[in-house]
């Protein structure tokens, strides 16, 4: 199977930072001290990814091409040498990326016939994407997404919850495990941001492998019936996390 890979090396940068997005403000993140985290993200999604394909799970004998730049957009982050995945650059990342140059390698990824696309991200990096798949029409657009949460705003309904549940993703779909289904694009309207509003629109929709377990659905804001209601859905959060990543941080605040 031919997986191609996207890695938006600006996405969370403002997230300690506490800004609401990275979307222009890359520069001034990286000045203020922000390391890539996107990047690191893909790295453990496929480190993951390449121990399940060689373990027992895989069996089907499933192998993958990555498909995608060679630099920070692409294979810095993964294994030219695996076993069980094979590597197929086409093109190299520029020295500064931008919004144009994730939407460019998007096109790429069309041209070279990729079965999925596994991504680093946030919801700036999803609509970008969506928007050029859109563009290409209908086949282009039932291309599924795979969204290692990476960036400051993940409302998207393509995100797994985890890197390594990215990973499981990837492997069921390609073992024909997982269907895909239609989801929503969410991001935060930045607009009426400014005003002191936080409102969350949705933007698109896009392909995606369905599994409940592993993928996180888009968010919204909606009323629950009880404060009690909103606990018991943040503690089930947690505790997904946690049993995916025992030495997980966890900071209320």
């Amino acid at each position: 199977m031919r997986i191609g890979i996207v890695v938006n090396p600006d996405a969370g940068l403002g997230g300690r930072l506490g800004f609401k997005g990275s979307d222009g403000r890359a520069e001034e993140a990286r000045a203020a001290g922000a390391e890539d985290r996107a990047g690191p993200r893909m790295q453990l999604c496929l480190e993951h990814l390449d121990q399940l394909l060689s373990s027992s799970l895989n069996r089907t004998k499933t192998t993958m091409t990555l498909v995608g730049l060679s630099g920070r957009m692409g294979d810095s982050w993964y294994y030219a040498e695996s076993v069980s995945t094979y590597a197929e650059c086409i093109g190299v990342t520029p020295e500064e990326t931008n919004q144009q140059d994730t939407m460019d390698l998007v096109q790429r990824l069309i041209d070279a016939n990729v079965d999925a696309i596994l991504y680093a991200g946030g919801d700036g990096t999803t609509r970008d994407i969506v928007t050029i798949l859109e563009q290409q029409g209908e086949q282009a657009q039932k291309i599924p997404l795979i969204g290692v949460p990476g960036g400051v705003k993940m409302h998207s309904g393509c995100f797994a919850t985890t890197p390594k549940a990215a990973a499981e993703v990837t492997l069921a779909f390609a073992m024909g495990d997982l269907r895909t289904a239609i989801t929503e694009v969410m991001d935060l309207d930045e607009e009426i941001y400014q005003e002191g509003v936080w409102k969350v629109r949705m933007y698109g929709e896009a392909w995606t492998p369905s599994s409940p377990r592993f993928m996180q659905g888009a968010k919204e804001q909606v009323e629950r019936a009880s404060e009690e209601d909103t606990i018991e859905g943040l503690a089930h959060h947690v505790q997904v996390l946690l049993e995916d990543e025992p030495d997980l941080m966890v900071i209320w605040g």
